[in-house]
């Protein structure tokens, strides 16, 4: 189960020193950061209410080397992109013009690995985070022969700071997948690993924890025989204690003694201990029909003290932190929608969630889950709020929506003119900012 202190490879040179100038200066003031997947390690995906929608229009429109899947980040006024050709940009946030960029080597070619479904290259997939405090972010890029290196850079510049390779041993690198987003927490950044589309090969979910001054990580493997992917683009969430909740996908076993597979995890932050753990009763059941747990991450809702987990079924399930309920032991559960793929948010009590069949808001109480509102579309569209809306991307149509968060009435819809899978955008202050394929895209939300 626990392949803890592992000593992977160290960082080159000495422990990296914080870079020079310190965090790079805006051009104009900008208070609210977008660090790391939906703006927080808690994944809540609440930007600024303020200033609020009003006649929007694209402020820029720029080119990069490569597809992005990855989240854009946001940090001192500068937007950090990250592509599939292992190119990580800085763009001012007001003109798109770029400020550094550095591209890390060769991507993989996709047609050399056994399975997937990112091509014709796979480098970046999931979206890095950044530590404005110390001034450097971290982002992990598949490199060319196989391997797998987290990068620590300096904000300032984009120059690399120290970087190991993060293959944990026994690992195959030709089938295990970086789709889920990094996050950072207790002095670690961590990086989930799950498979690859088709379930190819002898993968298995890990989670790793890096110092953020690099050195020996901390690895857990999730004790299934194979797969149990820790695949979500959400990646792992952390909570107030510091607790890291990742979500499982299906195993393989043949056997109906329970492996940890579609399952809530709950890590102590080191990684050496599973604090507490959900199933749902008919975990086997899931496992036998590819019906993930595991397709979005986890919602740790502070105020309520309470998490929810939604997966392929449809079925959300409320659970309690530290005490998740073993295989059966949800505190509620309710069918929701034909299935959800990808990150979710939340503001206060309601959680916003991506279905195969529309765009969803859940009312949570203590002991309840209800269906507040529903879209039709957008379909798989990870969402998020800023300037009193929600936004998510369709990719299937490449379509941005907006909508009021509290009753679900369309505020506003765009063509952003090509958009991948998952794909889910970043804001701050009078921008939202959003992948849109090889492309990325700065929406003013005040014209």
């Amino acid at each position: 189960m626990l392949a803890g202190a592992c000593s992977l490879s160290p960082p080159s040179g000495v422990a990296s020193p914080r870079p020079s100038g310190g965090s790079p200066a805006p051009s104009a003031p900008i208070s609210l950061e977008w660090p790391e997947y939906h703006r927080d390690s808690g994944r809540s995906g609440a930007g600024p209410a303020e200033p609020a929608l009003t006649t929007p229009r694209t402020a820029w429109n720029v080119d990069v080397d490569g597809d992005v899947y990855a989240s854009p980040l946001i940090v001192a006024g500068h937007v950090i992109v990250a592509t599939e050709n292992n190119t990580v940009y800085s763009l001012d946030i007001f003109t798109g013009s770029t400020v550094w960029q550095r591209h890390f080597g060769d991507p993989v070619v996709a047609s050399t690995l056994p399975c997937g479904n990112i091509g014709p290259v796979t480098g970046i997939t999931g979206t890095p985070a950044a530590d404005p405090a110390s001034g450097r972010m971290y982002v992990v890029a598949f490199l060319r022969g196989y391997h797998h290196v987290l990068y620590a850079l300096s904000l300032t510049d984009g120059s690399v700071l120290w970087q190991q390779t993060i293959d944990p041993a026994g690992s195959d690198p030709r089938v295990q997948q970086l789709r889920g987003a990094l996050a950072i927490g207790s002095g670690f950044v961590y990086v989930p690993f799950g498979g690859l589309f088709g379930d190819c090969g002898n993968y298995h979910g890990y989670m790793v924890g890096v110092p953020l001054a690099g050195g020996v990580a901390h690895v857990y493997r999730v004790p299934a025989a194979r797969g149990a992917s820790i695949w979500a683009p959400h990646g792992p969430t952390i909570g107030p204690d510091g607790s890291v909740y990742v979500v499982t996908g299906n195993s393989f076993s043949s056997s109906s003694s329970f492996d940890y597979s579609d399952a809530v995890i709950q890590l102590s932050p080191d990684l050496a201990t599973v604090r507490s753990y959900f199933a749902p009763s008919n975990w086997v059941a899931l496992n036998n029909g590819d019906t993930d747990l595991g397709s979005t991450g986890a919602a740790v809702l502070r105020d309520l003290n309470r998490v929810f987990v939604i997966g392929k079924e449809g079925v959300g399930y409320l659970l309690e932190p530290g005490r998740l309920g073993g295989v059966g032991g949800q505190i509620a559960s309710r069918r929701i929608c034909g299935g959800a793929w990808g990150g979710t948010a939340w503001i206060g009590s309601t959680v916003f969630i991506p279905c195969i069949d529309g765009l969803y808001a859940v009312s949570v109480g203590s002991s309840s889950l209800s269906v507040a509102w529903r879209s039709g579309h957008p379909t798989l569209a990870p969402p998020m709020t800023a300037a009193g809306a929600l936004w998510a991307i369709e990719s299937s149509s490449a379509m941005l929506y907006a909508f009021e968060p509290s009753s679900g009435r369309t505020l506003y819809t765009t063509s952003i003119g090509g958009a991948n899978r998952y794909s889910t955008p970043a804001a701050t202050e009078g921008f939202l900012v959003m992948p849109a394929g090889k492309k990325v895209l700065a929406l003013s939300v005040v014209g």
